[in-house]
């Protein structure tokens, strides 16, 4: 066996087989994959096979779209019949809201080119008799989908991984990762059977790998534990069971071809056809979660005992929905593991504070997802990057402070979300409250309905103040829901008098040292600000693309305080380290402090913002404290408010009159008292997330994870005012090459007069051609109609342009607006006081 190779893959599933294909198929020439039992006795042996397109994610369709593809070319090309069944796949709605939820699903997949049809329950009784449809609204209908055998495929790809120069070792299990400083020792240990069971023997060996990657399925949180990391990946229980064959199914097969896929979310199941019988596949509640620490040595291919009692809501409801069903009896049962994640979605990318070590773990739709996963891993891997921006799945996205208690709660909640109403406006509630701020229950008491962002509570806008419990919850809609005019009023607050905005999630670091300078200069592509201004700039990757939005308060000539994101805090800081690692021999030393959970940031934003600093504010000459003279826009200056010394910064996400105010997290709920008081004389409200959202896109603010990612640059973003020309910065040439491939705009939608935009709706031009999507969507207070942003293909982003934006089915007029609509002169901003 071969000891020194490029790339190691371990875990023999679908989706490790299918990177190593992908990686030699890239060019990578010496690539070896192990696999501790025999390839395909994870999850994969015992998973139905389903090629489910639906996805909300841009990302993960992009995946699932490339697999459905790929596995139809795969034998061709090796000779072996992956067991792909091209059957459609029937998505139906008992509800009007579940089809607003197809209409905003359909808008993606419009995005990424996938096919879909529409259909009547008249429509759907036609072509299929034998479902019920009496008591449905309709359904989407995908017409290359199907089901796939999982076995055949994964040694389909195994077959062409060895064609191309894969080496597949069997019976080896990973027992160690030792990180040289240039590449990996892989030690492991050969696995022999012993009475049934799969044992260590004596050989051993070591594996010397230039890059790793990890797809071992169920057995994460041993991976992690031999890693050092933490990887939110822990199997759920998932049930599906077969009938024996259906004497009206056989009847219909002499005339049809194979009946499609069916699933009716509504009664969370899926049904396909196995044998001239019935495979039904629920997602239940309250599967539990197994294996929190890890998989037993005596589990191999093995099952669960099954739980019919959990799931006979679901087999009742298939026996509704296919009548033929009720007589047949059943022929099989499965019930075994299936790792999820909080969000229920995989975890492919670089491992956080490991280098040349890559994950691709936690996949709850495994075969789906394998063929998708393993072209664009190795994309990242060879070529740097992604061509889709594959952020949202990065292993990074969960914070350190996750545990194996909040991982195991909310993977068992993602398997119970997957057929629950997925309204963009949702807010799921395992494991909350969880990370707080000290004025949390403050806010909660004046009527804050929160949102979930990096652990923290977050408000996204204050309900009535005796709202129940349901309150947040009932509110949901596709379309305006039932919190919509709450966030139209604290809009209107800021542009019309003065809003406090929590924005105490931000990601702030701490960047220090006599390489500071430098290194910031060459992280980032815009000049660094001078001591007490800031700057918004860019940290680029090696491709040109946007990995970070800063903003950069300059403290001393080598000290530097930078805030993004609060989504993204261990993204952030986990690129922010490894970059400084690398050129702290160019630069000197440089010191990275993540000082996130130190400080509390309250925004105060409006035409009378100052009014209420100034009644709080205490200095020798309050009344021009904050003046333009004193304090001019894009500033920073230590000051105190009452008895709380802040690290006040001017500038205002929401574009009007504002202050961003920083301060030590342990005098909170004081300062949020402060403010109250003052504020209650000018009549500031307090303000949530989606107004604030509202309103940055009033000023075609970018968001970073909606118009600034990993397959765009700042200058098809359009904003070469953030871009210094003049200097070298990492990725510089990378971007100027790229060109401009689309721009980001602004649009005015004069919509439906119930529903806005969500950020993932197709646009087109006026004959009718897709040119673009949007970004980021909602409701423009200060023009009274939808407001959205997105990219467009350069020709169509001329100020004044008409498109189309598809919502709920219909195509509507969106203009494309200047930059900044709202005051783009930046006049309210500037305000002197």
């Amino acid at each position: 066996m071969k000891t020194h190779v490029k790339a190691l893959v371990v875990g023999g599933g679908a989706v490790g087989t299918s990177i190593a294909y992908h990686l030699a198929r890239a060019g990578w020439d010496d690539v070896m994959l192990l696999e501790r039992d025999e390839l395909t006795s994870g999850s994969t042996w015992h998973a139905a096979g389903l090629l489910p397109y639906f996805n909300m994610s841009f990302a993960t369709t992009h995946i699932h779209d490339h697999s459905i593809k790929f596995y139809k070319t795969l034998e061709e090309e090796t000779g072996l019949n992956a067991g792909f069944a091209v059957v459609g796949n029937l998505r139906m709605a008992q509800s009007d809201a579940r089809m607003d939820e197809y209409m905003l699903y359909a808008t993606t997949a419009e995005t990424c080119g996938v096919p879909f049809e529409w259909l009547t329950p008249a429509q759907i009784k036609e072509r299929w008799p034998l479902v019920r449809t009496d008591d449905l609204k309709g359904a989407i209908y995908h017409p290359t989908d199907g089901y796939i055998n999982p076995a055949d495929v994964t040694m389909a790809m195994a077959k062409g991984a060895r064609q191309r120069g894969v080496m597949i070792e069997r019976k080896w299990q990973v027992d160690s990762y030792t990180w040289t400083g240039a590449h990996w020792d892989v030690g492991i240990t050969k696995m022999v059977e012993k009475g049934g069971n799969l044992v260590p023997s004596e050989e051993t060996s070591v594996i010397h790998a230039e890059h790793v990657v990890t797809a071992t399925g169920n057995h994460a949180q041993r991976t992690a534990r031999l890693l050092g990391i933490k990887i939110p990946a822990i199997p759920v229980e998932h049930q599906f069971i077969v009938t024996e064959p259906d004497p009206a199914l056989l009847d219909y097969r002499k005339t049809h071809d194979q009946h499609p896929v069916l699933r009716d979310a509504d009664a969370k199941w899926y049904v396909r056809e196995e044998r001239g019988g019935w495979i039904l596949g629920p997602y239940e509640r309250g599967a539990p979660a197994r294996f929190e620490y890890g998989v037993p040595d005596s589990f191999r291919a093995d099952l669960f005992p099954l739980d019919l009692e959990r799931i006979e809501e679901e087999y009742m409801s298939m026996i509704h929905r296919i009548p033929s069903s009720e007589t047949v009896g059943l022929k099989d049962d499965f019930n075994g593991p299936i790792c999820y994640t909080p969000d229920g979605n995989p975890l492919v990318g670089p491992a956080p504070g490991l280098r040349n070590m890559w994950l691709a773990e936690g996949f709850s739709f495994g075969i789906t997802a394998a063929g998708g996963t393993g072209h664009y891993l190795a994309q990242m891997m060879t070529e740097g990057e992604a061509e889709i921006d594959m952020a949202s799945l990065d292993p990074k996205r969960f914070g350190s402070w996750q545990t194996t208690e909040y991982a195991a709660r909310k993977n068992e909640e993602a398997y119970d979300h997957v057929y629950v109403l997925h309204h963009p406006d949702e807010e799921r509630p395992a494991c909350r409250p969880l990370r707080t701020v000290p004025a949390y229950e403050r806010q909660k008491a004046r009527g804050a309905q929160f949102g979930h962002v990096n652990g923290w509570e977050r408000p996204n806008y204050f309900g009535p103040l005796d709202a129940p419990d349901s309150f947040d919850h009932d509110a949901r809609s596709f379309r305006r829901g039932g919190w919509w005019q709450y966030a139209v009023d604290e809009a209107k607050a800021v542009r019309e008098g003065a809003g406090l905005i929590d924005a105490s999630a931000f990601t702030k670091h701490i960047v220090k040292g006599p390489g500071a300078t430098a290194f910031l200069d060459w992280f980032t592509c815009n000049k660094l600000p001078k001591v007490g201004r800031i700057n918004l700039t860019y940290a680029l990757t090696d491709k040109g693309t946007t990995r970070t939005e800063y903003t950069i308060v300059r403290l001393t000539e080598d000290e530097y305080y930078l805030v993004s994101a609060g989504a993204w805090t261990d993204y952030d800081a986990d690129f922010l380290r490894k970059a400084a690692q690398d050129k702290a021999a160019d630069f000197g030393y440089i010191e990275i402090q993540n000082v996130t959970t130190q400080y509390g940031v309250f925004a105060i934003a409006g035409p009378k913002s100052r009014d209420v600093l100034n009644a709080v504010i205490k200095d020798a000459d309050p009344a021009t404290a904050l003046s333009n003279k004193r304090f001019p826009w894009l500033s920073m200056r230590d000051i105190e408010l009452g008895m709380c010394p802040v690290r006040a910064i001017r500038v205002a996400y929401t574009g009007e009159l504002g202050w961003e105010l920083h301060h030590p997290i342990e005098m909170q709920a004081y300062l949020f008292d402060l403010l109250e008081k003052a504020g209650a004389g000018h009549g500031m409200k307090l303000v949530g997330a989606r107004a604030q959202n509202w309103l940055r896109q009033e000023k075609s603010y970018r968001a970073f994870g909606n118009e600034l990612g990993r397959d765009a640059t700042p200058l098809e973003a359009d904003l070469p005012r953030f871009v210094d020309l003049s200097k070298d910065f990492n990725g510089k040439a990378a971007m100027q090459a790229t060109g401009i491939r689309s721009t980001c705009i602004t649009v005015l939608i004069d919509g439906p007069t119930d529903a806005d935009p969500w950020g993932r709706e197709a646009l087109y031009a006026q004959d009718g051609s897709r040119v673009g999507r949007l970004t980021s969507g909602g409701y423009s207070v200060a023009f009274g109609k939808s407001i959205g942003m997105g990219y467009v293909k350069p020709q169509h982003a001329a100020v004044g342009t008409v498109l189309k934006v598809r919502m709920l089915n219909k195509l509507w007029d969106a203009t494309v607006t200047e930059d900044s609509p709202y005051d783009p002169q930046n006049a309210t901003i500037r305000k002197d006081g």
